[in-house]
């Protein structure tokens, strides 16, 4: 598959002459601007990829249809200027800035990917200033980088002087020429006239200051890309890093990012003879910016949907107030959840603040029925063996002794962590692995689909409940109290991409309910028994795992739901931690201080909200893509989607990554297992020194993808947790585009 990315090599120097509107001289600028550069450089090219009005007016070779098309005829057009000798090449685009291409996108969309410098032709007719600054604007939103604004100085309306001061005003150079001269009759002396136009013009003081300024500007931009991972370890102190590790040569420098992929520098050097080496390359953002990225990076619709909230709000203060965003967002929560028990939503700025508010919610609402002093009484969590929940302290008490949190000198670890059976497939099976290998028999599956049809599994259902309520029987025993059980469903995320039987944590869920310290007579059939239930969909909530829920896959509705990562498309930092009426109900008194009294400044953010609304109205509607159905289909089960399914929610289980090639992967003689659900895909690796967080087993497989090999025009930028490599698509990656990491992944594990 062809990726192509920013455009940016050392020698040849790029930019994009784009109008504010139709007929106000974009060619005969770029003609100046060619002029000028020639008188420093021998070879100057100019490129105008695509033409409005009609075809047969066209003053440029045949159009490819595509975006992708033109994109790449663009890229291969300019890589074969890149000699090695210094040299310029001018990009023009037609009509105005949102003039559509051929493929009916913006041009501004169309070109985004190869993130050229811009330079701005402004409108000096009646109407050009609002013309211009709106074509700005539009540039600005979608990432651009506008080096210069230019138009043509007119007495009349006196465009330019406005607009020299208003660019001024957001560091944007800007000029103004002389007009051309009227056409004249004849054709010799038309030629003539704008030939002496052209070298005057080639000449002017400002035009001259522009070529000067860009060429110094595109050094400029090399020099800091090259230099951020050497200046970063000054300054920086990274996430989750050893930095007794850290180097220059271990930092990433990502210029800008659009779709699935990052823009990095990297040093490698192309094979090619004729084109020196490109300063940036793409790379497949394996692990989806830290799972957040749902709809494509530098997304237009997020970006302008961002930026309407920001101009009609900015922030506002969320305490004993409401807004339009927030009260649609909660309200979609609460309908798409499909959770008759959840009737209140409450904003966070993050995951594990989210969490924090879930830990809190449950626990009070325990202790309230039970009668417990949090004082006195030592109240625990229920959870998985390698959960996790956040970094707070709250949430890392959540969680059981692991690197994430027994060096924390607060750290008490106030649970009880039940040990689980995996699924994964080896070997080209799928197989659920017992909690102790030697005490259980690994069970084998003919599909994914078998292995979440729970109706058919009742011995094991009996088998799970059995060992469950005995466990929790000699903990009641010793007075053991638990405030919450918190989950994980089906994917447990940074504790190492463990894929939990569902029906092992259904059965722990109703065990949980029946673990009651004192049987309430209420009959509501939405109230809480036993314990508050915790889902923490953090990760695999919202479309991740090919369903709007995780909490659908087990059959069971919890009380409390945390959602936060894809909720905005990797836009903006946004929770919800959503509860149930009985929850709610916990919290109610006369005396404040009983409140939930958690909040943050940014509660509830009116762009936040307002992104995220944007967000979830567009993957609602991937449901029924062509990709979706493409994918759904690649899996045994799937090949036709069920016409009596009573929603999308009961069409099986799927993944972006074919069924084929995780069989394949699976029979590596370095692989131990994989599996793959939704977006999803992970890998675990051999290791002789033993599996875990500290392994470095994949660290080979990660350093390799993104290194590539000689000609590939991208790579693969990932994550691993100790012994496993994971991926994910965004939800709007392309089979083609995951079909090619496919094979890229395919052929990198030796």
């Amino acid at each position: 598959m062809r990726q192509v990315g920013s455009v940016l090599w050392p020698k040849l120097r790029v930019l994009q002459v784009y109008g504010a509107n139709t007929g106000i001289g974009k060619t005969i600028f770029s003609s100046i601007l060619c002029r000028a550069f020639r008188r420093r450089f021998k070879k100057v090219h100019y490129l105008k990829p695509v033409s409005t009005g009609p075809q047969e007016e066209a003053d440029d070779r045949a159009q490819p249809c595509s975006d992708r098309d033109i994109q790449a005829a663009v890229y291969d057009e300019l890589r074969s200027y890149s000699t090695g000798e210094d040299s310029v090449a001018i990009v023009e685009t037609a009509g105005g800035v949102l003039s559509p291409a051929p493929s009916g996108n913006s041009q501004a969309d169309l070109y985004r990917p190869l993130r050229l410098p811009v330079f701005l032709v402004g409108d000096h007719q009646l109407g050009g200033i609002g013309t211009t600054i709106s074509a700005w604007e539009s540039l600005h939103i979608r990432g651009y980088d506008v080096q210069s604004v230019a138009l043509f100085s007119e007495g009349r309306y006196d465009n330019h002087s406005y607009l020299k001061e208003y660019f001024a005003d957001r560091h944007v150079h800007a000029f103004s020429i002389p007009p051309p001269p009227e056409r004249r009759p004849d054709a010799s002396d038309d030629a003539r006239a704008m030939q002496q136009y052209y070298e005057a013009s080639e000449s002017l003081q400002d035009v001259t200051a522009f070529t000067n300024t860009f060429i110094d500007a595109h050094d400029k931009r090399i020099s800091n890309i090259q230099s951020m991972p050497a200046e970063a370890v000054e300054a920086i102190w990274h996430p989750f890093m050893q930095h007794s590790e850290r180097s220059a040569n271990t930092i990433t420098a990502i210029d800008s990012a659009y779709g699935d992929y990052f823009q990095t520098h990297t040093t490698q050097q192309n094979p090619s003879t004729t084109s020196e080496p490109a300063v940036l390359k793409p790379a497949f953002d394996a692990s989806a910016s830290w799972w957040t990225q749902g709809l494509g990076h530098g997304n237009p619709d997020l970006a302008l949907t961002a930026a309407h909230a920001a101009g009609r709000y900015g922030h506002v203060m969320f305490a004993s107030a409401v807004h339009e965003p927030a009260l649609r967002l909660a309200q979609t929560l609460l309908i798409s959840m499909g959770n008759a028990r959840l009737s209140k939503v409450f904003y966070t700025d993050n995951g594990s603040a989210g969490m924090e508010v879930a830990v809190k919610m449950g626990i009070r609402a325990a202790a309230t029925r039970y009668g417990w002093d949090a004082q006195k009484d030592d109240i625990k969590i229920l959870g998985l063996k390698n959960s996790y929940h956040g970094d707070t302290i709250g949430t890392m008490d959540a969680s059981e002794p692991s690197i994430y949190n027994k060096k924390e000198p607060w750290y008490t670890g106030r649970g009880h962590w039940m040990d689980f059976p995996t699924v994964k497939m080896s070997k080209g099976e799928w197989i659920i692995e017992p909690v102790i290998a030697d005490e259980g028999e690994v069970k084998t599956f003919e599909s994914l689909d078998a292995v979440f049809d729970i109706s058919s599994r009742q011995t094991d259902a009996k088998a799970y409940r059995t060992h469950l309520d005995h466990d929790l029987a000699e903990l009641h025993q010793k007075g053991v109290k638990f405030g919450a059980l918190i989950l994980e469903p089906i994917i447990l995320g940074a504790g190492g991409m463990l894929f939990a039987d569902p029906l092992y944590q259904r059965c722990l869920v109703e065990a949980a309910r029946a673990y009651d310290h004192n049987p309430s007579s209420n009959n509501d059939p939405l109230a809480w028994t036993g314990m508050p239930v915790v889902f923490d969909e953090i990760f695999t909530g919202l479309y991740r795992l090919g369903r709007f829920s995780a909490a659908s896959f087990l059959d069971v509705q919890p009380d409390i739901v945390a959602n936060a990562k894809l909720l905005t498309g990797g836009v903006l930092p946004l929770c919800t931690t959503t509860a149930s009426q009985s929850i709610f109900e916990a919290f109610l008194s006369n005396d404040k201080t009983d409140a939930l009294l958690h909040g943050h400044s940014y509660t509830a953010h009116p762009i936040g909200c307002s992104v995220a609304n944007k967000s979830l109205e567009v993957m609602a509607k991937l449901q029924d893509s062509a990709d979706w159905k493409g994918f759904k289909g690649q899996w045994q089960g799937n090949e036709q989607l069920s016409t009596s399914a009573k929603s999308k929610q009961d069409e099986g289980v799927w993944s972006m990554w074919s069924e084929a090639f995780v069989k394949a992967v699976s029979h590596r003689s370095q692989v131990d297992s994989v599996f793959a659900i939704g977006s999803v895909l992970a890998i675990s690796l051999k290791d002789a020194d033993g599996q875990g967080y500290a392994s470095k087993a994949a660290w080979s497989l990660r350093d390799k993808l993104l290194a590539g090999s000689p000609g590939e025009d991208w790579v693969v930028h990932s994550r691993v947790l100790g012994n496993v490599w994971y991926a994910m698509g965004a939800m709007t990656t392309s089979r083609e585009t995951i079909q090619a990491l496919e094979e890229r992944i395919y052929n990198a594990i030796e």
